[in-house]
């Protein structure tokens, strides 16, 4: 059944939907991006991004990336993640998407239920300067709120393909690993291949698994 998406969550305002990509893996980055979609974007395929086909997904981006008003995604390391945690990294990615935003968003619709002010992310990819400029932008934090709005959707849509096409573009250097496939995630075989080859630099190495302890941690 087709999903109707909510275009926005206040009307009179500038809305930028925010969301991320890569929570989970034991490598790779994490992947955020911001959306400001037209009032009237609509596309039938658009929904949460892990519900939509691979095919879907590669045949969205390119149309979202047209249409929208704005648009921008950003990557925060797997070193990165080690250093402030995956929650604090996920958020400094959206952080450092929405202030890339031309107009700037009045209203901010996060997909979720935590988000902050990016001061107390531990981030500091962007200049405080900047980063103070934006610390009262209000926000709303919507539970599976990529498949509820367009703006979080799309911004879904762009973490989720920028993520997957820099993690096979990774796998061609560490062929061993299959990141093609598992874009990361725990899998059998990445855990295994974990066991004969050990970690890389791309390894999120706060990411404790049982199986792995006895012989990496």
């Amino acid at each position: 059944m087709q999903v109707k998406l909510l275009n926005s969550l206040n009307n009179n305002l500038i809305e930028a939907g925010c969301d991320e990509a890569g929570r989970g893996p034991l490598a790779g980055p994490v992947f955020a991006a911001a959306v400001i979609l037209p009032e009237d974007f609509h596309h039938p395929l658009l929904n949460d991004s892990k519900k939509m086909t691979e095919k879907a997904r590669e045949t969205l981006r390119p149309i979202i990336e047209q249409e929208a008003i704005a648009w921008s995604v950003h990557e925060v390391s797997a070193s990165d993640i080690d250093s402030i945690n995956i929650l604090n990294a996920s958020i400094a990615g959206m952080w450092r998407s929405i202030v890339d935003l031309a107009p700037r968003p009045e209203h901010l619709l996060i997909d979720g239920n935590r988000f902050r002010p990016y001061g107390l992310t531990g981030d500091t990819f962007i200049p405080e300067h900047i980063a103070a400029t934006y610390k009262d932008i209000p926000y709303t934090c919507i539970i599976k709120g990529d498949g509820k709005f367009a703006p979080i959707a799309a911004a879904s849509v762009l973490a989720k393909t920028y993520r997957d096409e820099y993690m096979r573009r990774l796998s061609a250097e560490y062929p061993e690993y299959g990141w093609e496939r598992n874009m990361g995630y725990p899998t059998r075989g990445h855990i295994e291949a974990i066991r004969r080859h050990g970690l890389t630099e791309h390894h999120r190495r706060s990411f404790h698994l049982k199986e792995l302890e006895p012989s990496l941690f």
